[in-house]
């Protein structure tokens, strides 16, 4: 119970990674706000989770959030929020790039404007935002993805050197391909980041155990870091 009575909200938390992390840091004492553009999530709640419905490329949206948690505390955010588009730069449609800009970008910069001034007055935090292998080496086309993960990539290191006084720490965490609802849709796609990654797909699961390590006191001498779990694929 490595993180209990702590509380925690994970975006993009309906399925996928973000449900393996929401279930992660409940199973380790956590209560969790699981946030999400969806309606309903993939499956039933677990004990210590609440569910709701978020637009986190919204500042109002995070702001009524925030308030309205009861703890009056939130010790971890995860923005793992996050779509893709499979566009070339001389291919892309303004609108697809604007949204995923205000989704990969602005949502995670608008979630850790909402939550920092709670944790600076309760003494700290721990701030964990996924990005990608894909934020680290490039892939032809998907040009709005490599350029919001590569760009919440920096923002994690602004944020780590920016926060370190009140002790917040502010951490990425780079998974490489996994088995979601999304990879389950391309399997084209999948099967040839599979081909090039060593260790092959991972399991969501794998995901939420690195960000309970981030988020617990374990790593409390750590921020402005990646921790990249991608089978090896950026180093193949």
């Amino acid at each position: 119970m490595r993180l209990q009575n702590k509380f925690a909200i994970v975006t993009g938390a309906a399925g996928g990674i973000g449900r393996a992390i929401a279930d992660a840091l409940a199973r380790e004492g956590a209560h969790v706000l699981l946030a999400d553009i969806r309606s309903e999530p993939y499956a039933p709640l677990a004990e210590r989770q609440q569910y709701r419905n978020v637009d986190i490329t919204s500042a109002v949206a995070w702001q009524e959030l925030v308030e309205s948690i009861a703890p009056g505390r939130i010790d971890i955010l995860v923005n793992n929020a996050g779509i893709t588009c499979h566009q070339a730069i001389d291919e892309v449609v303004l609108e697809d790039w604007d949204r995923v800009v205000a989704v990969n970008q602005t949502g995670p910069m608008l979630g850790m404007r909402a939550v920092v001034p709670v944790m600076r007055r309760q003494g700290g935090g721990s701030i964990i935002n996924v990005t990608s292998s894909w934020s680290i080496v490039a892939a032809p086309g998907v040009a709005a993805y490599h350029a919001t993960k590569g760009a919440l990539r920096m923002m994690t290191r602004n944020a780590a050197v920016t926060y370190a006084k009140d002790r917040i720490r502010v951490n990425a965490i780079v998974p490489g391909i996994v088995r979601t609802p999304l990879t389950d849709a391309q399997p084209e796609v999948t099967a040839s980041i599979v081909a090039m990654t060593p260790f092959g797909l991972a399991e969501p699961e794998e995901i939420g155990a690195g960000a309970v390590f981030l988020a617990s006191d374990e790593a409390r001498a750590v921020t402005g870091s990646d921790l990249v779990m991608d089978g090896g694929y950026t180093v193949a």
